[in-house]
This record gives structure tokens, sequence and C-alpha cells, in this order.
């Protein structure tokens, strides 16, 4: 059903071109019942520093407003022998809570510790051969000749640093798709996430290959055609391990026995890796913990969240990213996920939160930033599942939620301190606050629609 309210909307030409003032002008006139109370709210949210305005304004297009999140830290997480203190952009309350509380836990029982397993990133070139394809397998290594020559240049400086094209291998792929072939490469990029290098140098080595298949006497450029040439976001060889131990008579928490929450944790995670729809808010979890310093650090979290979940399927069936052992009186706890971070290019040295990060961080590189962000995955999934299997996720999550709710009654200072300390010993569910809030307040309590 339509929106009584909503104006009748026109296409318009030239968006892109106009002015910022411009675009906000059409915005608020052709989009919103109230264009004065709307520009306002644009406004509000502009940087009084007018270059540090023009600097988020480059970011992307057509850019109106700055769009706020809360920004917060996460105390004494103790990696690898060392003591962080972790920063993290989120909306969503109770996830920089819990892990702090993880993070405090496990700094009593010896920290946390994290390995980078591999670092290589993969890129391809998919094209389309019809006919015999056997020439380009035959001759692969002056084809790979070809493709190397014709990147050295862009490679020469990731070379200096350690990094470069680690190999490359062509792949007949005709039986997942008719006539199809891909170029695949991969690349070592250092302290950079690497896209632009990436995908470079595959628009290179895509001319080559067509250049090659024009030029040699068995195969027919005609029949070749490029489709694409772009990096990958599924990184399996840029792999992270992240993992927390100790003995199980340390485990004591929330009124139950060491034994019984080993036992009922581990059971936790091993329903995750059975049942997706369990896995899916399971894994959710560990990104919330993920994804908030991803964003923090000025990395891209669509990307890790679509390799993350494509490595919770590599199975065939959906599953935790977390693994879990009770053995030998020792419970073990860790998670495997590939991470592709980068500590320069991009936002990291543009936007100025990014570049405090890093700092409170310690301004690691590429790798020791993987080994912090798996950890606060894993602290966040440690946090939802001891208090899933011990006093339920409710009752941690709505105190934190509480403040939410009271501030959409518009609650003064006054209310929210009474009524936080009247639900300190409940669970504070939204109707009974406000209930309460009513209540406490002398005015009727709203009825709900059916």
């Amino acid at each position: 059903m339509q929106n009584k309210s909503a104006k009748m909307k026109e296409p318009i030409k030239g968006f892109s071109k106009l002015s910022k003032a411009a675009k906000l002008e059409w915005l608020v006139n052709n989009n919103f019942d109230n264009a004065d109370e709307a520009r306002e709210v644009m406004t509000t949210y502009w940087h009084s520093d007018a270059e540090l305005q023009q600097r988020h304004d480059e970011f992307i297009e057509n850019t109106i407003s700055n769009y706020y999140m809360p920004y917060g830290v996460a105390p004494n997480f103790k990696i690898n022998g060392k003591l962080y203190t972790i920063p993290m952009a989120i909306e969503e309350s109770s996830v920089v809570a819990a892990a702090s509380k993880s993070a405090g836990f496990w700094l009593e029982r010896g920290g946390f510790t994290a390995e980078v397993l591999s670092t290589e990133k993969i890129g391809h070139v998919h094209f389309m051969y019809e006919g015999d394809a056997t020439a380009l397998f035959e001759d692969f290594d002056a084809l790979e000749l070809d493709l190397r020559t014709a990147t050295a240049e862009l490679v020469a400086n990731m070379e200096a640093r350690g990094g470069g094209i680690s190999s490359i291998k062509i792949v007949d792929a005709t039986d997942r798709l008719s006539n199809y072939y891909q170029i695949e490469v991969t690349f070592e990029t250092c302290d950079s996430m690497g896209a632009n290098f990436i995908n470079s140098n595959l628009e290179e080595m895509a001319k080559s290959l067509e250049a090659f298949a024009h030029n040699h006497p068995k195969l027919n450029g005609e029949n070749l055609e490029v489709v694409m040439r772009i990096l990958s976001n599924y990184t399996p060889k840029c792999l992270v391990r992240a993992s927390v131990s100790c003995p199980i008579e340390d485990l004591a928490s929330e009124g139950v026995s060491s034994e019984e929450f080993a036992r009922k944790f581990k059971r936790a995670v091993d329903i995750a890796n059975a049942e997706p729809y369990r896995a899916t808010t399971h894994n959710k979890g560990i990104m919330n913990g993920i994804d908030a310093v991803i964003i923090a650090t000025g990395n891209d979290f669509r990307a890790v969240e679509a390799a993350c979940h494509r490595h919770a399927s590599r199975s065939g069936s959906y599953k935790s990213l977390t693994g879990c052992t009770v053995e030998n009186g020792i419970f073990t706890f860790w998670i495997e996920i590939p991470l592709a971070l980068g500590v320069v290019g991009g936002l990291t040295k543009l936007h100025p939160l990014v570049v405090r990060s890093l700092e409170m961080l310690g301004k690691p590189n590429a790798e020791e930033l993987m080994g912090i962000v798996a950890v606060s995955g894993l602290a966040q999934n440690f946090a939802a599942l001891r208090a899933l299997v011990t006093t339920g996720i409710q009752k941690g999550h709505m105190k934190m939620h509480l403040m939410n709710i009271l501030t959409q009654l518009e609650a003064t200072p006054e209310e929210k301190i009474h009524i936080a300390n009247h639900f300190k010993d409940k669970v504070p569910h939204h109707r009974e606050v406000v209930n309460y809030f009513c209540q406490f307040r002398g005015i009727p309590v709203p009825k709900v629609e059916k």
C-alpha cells in the first residue's frame, strides 16, 4: 500500500553534476514531507571543519551528509603476550561489552593466541574459448612468461617490499560451464589489502592472453573472449587462527560448574556445526566482533563477510566458524578464518579515526591486524555462548538495550537512572519497561495494537 503522505516522484537527470547544496535541496524538497526539518537533520551531521568535511565528501559519490556510528573500545585483550585496547565501530548494544568481558575473562587465563597461517590473495582472468584449447595447456610455460613479462613493471615495487605474484595457472572449468576457463593468479600484497594492485595486474594479463591466442599457430584468437578480470574476495589462502585454552577447572561461570560449562559450551558449538539455522546466528555474532574492528580500521567489512560466510560453507553445508575441544582436562576454543586486510592505502591515512584506531593498536602490520580481528570475533562468540549455556542471552543484551528503549521514550536523565535501578535485578523486556516508565511518570499506558 502506498504511503498517502509520500510525494509523487519524478526522475532527475544530471544529479551527480549538481553541487552538494543543490543535491540537498532537491533531496529534501522531493523526498520529505517537511523539507526544513529534513535539511536540519542532514546538515546537523556535517563537520564544522570544512576541510575535514570535504575529505569525507570525497570518499563516495553524491554525498549529502555523514552517518555517525558509535565508536567504542574494548580494553584488556592479551594477544600473544601483548596487551591491546581494541577499537570497535558498531551500532548494536552489548557487542563492545561482551568483547570486553571476554577479554577480562581470558586475561586471567593466559590470554589469546593468534597465528597467521597464510597470506596469499587470488584473482582471475575469466575467459571463454570455443574449440580445442589444448595448446593453452601444452604451451602454458610460454604463456606464463608472457603474463609475467606484461606485469613486470607493475609488480616491481611490490616485489621490493617482499610481495608480488606467487603463482599463475590455467584452470579448465568447462565441467561447470561450457567453454569456460580461468587464469588463476595468487598474490602477496604485504601490508595492503591489494585490490587495485591485483586488478591492475589482471588487466594486463588479459591483454597478454588475447595476444598469445592471436599469435599462436594452434589457437584461433577469434575464439577467445575475455569476460572479466577481477580479484576474488574469497581468500582461502589468506588464513588466520586465534585460540584460547585453559584447564577445565578454571571455567566455573555464572553459577555453573566447570565441567558442566565445558560440556554445554562444546555442545553449543557442535549444534552450530550440525544445524545451519543455528550456525547462521552463531556466525552473525562472530561477525559482530569482526566487523566492528574492520570498520574502525578502515577495511572492507563486506569483503570480509563474504569470505567468512563462504569459508563457513566450504564443506557443502553451512557450519560454525569456531571449533571447540574438551580433551584430557583441557578446554580449547578457536576460530580459523580468511581475512584479507590492509593497513596502508584506502582510508588508512585519510579517515582521522582510522588513523587513531591503528595507532591505538600499536600501528600493526597486516598480519598483526589479522590476528587482532580474529581474536575479536572469537571473544564475541565466547561471550555469546557463555551467556547462552548459562543465564541466557536476553539478560545481558536487554540490560544493554534498556537505554535505547528509554531514549525512544524521551526519558529524562533522572528517569533513566531510576528505571535502570528498578531493572537492575530483572530482565527489562520492552513492554515491561514501557509500562513502568508510564507508571513512574504518571501517564496512561499505551494500548497494544492488534
